[in-house]
This record gives structure tokens, C-alpha cells and sequence, in this order.
């Protein structure tokens, strides 16, 4: 995909990449880099204008996924058009990628800065309980170690 270019255009001071119609294996390295470059424009905060996007496969979620988290790595964040007509919304839904990224249906909405106190964050993941197992409900004890008593026939 030597011949493919994103452009990367700056709005307002912050990096925008175009995305492609298409986002799948053929092209996600090369997103990767554009977005890589993207984000060392200065700023840790991009957007990716998927506007045009009609197909996102799973390689182009787990690119979009990696630069968001590089970015949140980096006090930044990662922003997404995707207007709500866009059928690659659904994809994002189903997956839930529609939580984890903040996402925006126009430009002008994704380039307004967050504000201080309902800055988006991704949802907290669920502690696991801690739970003292204790013998009765614990699983029963291995027969070849077992301490109990045996008899003997004498």
C-alpha cells in the first residue's frame, strides 16, 4: 500500500487523520503508522475523521485500540468522528469499542476541548471478589494425600 496516503491535517492546533473507506488487513499497518505520526505531532491528543469509513475489520479495531491507549499513556487522548448514520458505528457498538473510545458524530464536536470536571474515561474494570475458600466448599481433598487415619487388618 506504498501508493495509499492518509493525510494528516492540523485543525485547530490538533492532528486529524482521514481515514480510509476501508480499514482492514491490507491496509491497518499503514494506519498504524499515519497514526503513530499523528500522534507525535506535538500533542498526544488526535482524531481520526472516519467520516468516510463504510468497514472496519477486526484489524483495524485492535490499531484503533492500541493508539488509544498509547495516547491515554500519555496524558493524551484519541477521538473519533463517526456520524451516526455510519454503518462501521454498528461494529463499534457490538464490540463495545464505542465506550472505550470517545467518539463524536462531527469534527467541530470531537475538536472541542473536554471539560475539567466530565473528561471521559474508560470504564473501570470490575475487581474480581476476594473470596476466602474455606474446606467446606473448597474441592474435597486429594485421596493419595489424604492425613485421616487408616485401619489395618490384623
Amino acid at each position: 500500500m506504498a501508493g495509499v496516503r492518509y493525510p494528516i491535517e492540523m485543525v485547530q492546533g490538533v492532528p486529524v487523520v482521514a481515514a480510509p473507506e476501508e480499514i482492514d488487513a491490507s491496509n491497518a499497518d499503514w494506519l498504524r503508522a499515519v497514526l503513530l505520526e499523528a500522534a507525535c505531532c506535538g500533542r498526544s491528543t488526535f482524531v481520526v475523521d472516519m467520516t468516510r469509513t463504510q468497514f472496519c475489520d477486526s484489524s483495524g479495531l485492535g490499531v484503533l485500540v492500541r493508539a488509544h491507549n498509547r495516547a491515554l499513556a500519555e496524558g493524551g487522548e484519541l477521538r473519533l468522528v463517526i456520524p451516526a448514520s455510519a454503518m462501521v458505528l454498528r461494529v463499534f457498538a457490538l464490540t463495545g469499542i464505542d465506550r472505550l473510545i470517545p467518539n463524536f458524530p462531527s469534527l467541530n464536536e470531537a475538536l472541542e476541548p473536554p471539560p475539567a470536571t466530565a473528561r471521559r474515561s474508560p470504564r473501570p474494570r470490575r475487581r474480581p471478589k476476594s473470596r476466602k475458600r474455606n474446606r467446606a466448599h473448597g474441592p474435597p481433598p486429594d485421596p493419595g494425600t489424604s492425613s485421616s487415619t487408616s485401619t489395618s487388618a490384623g
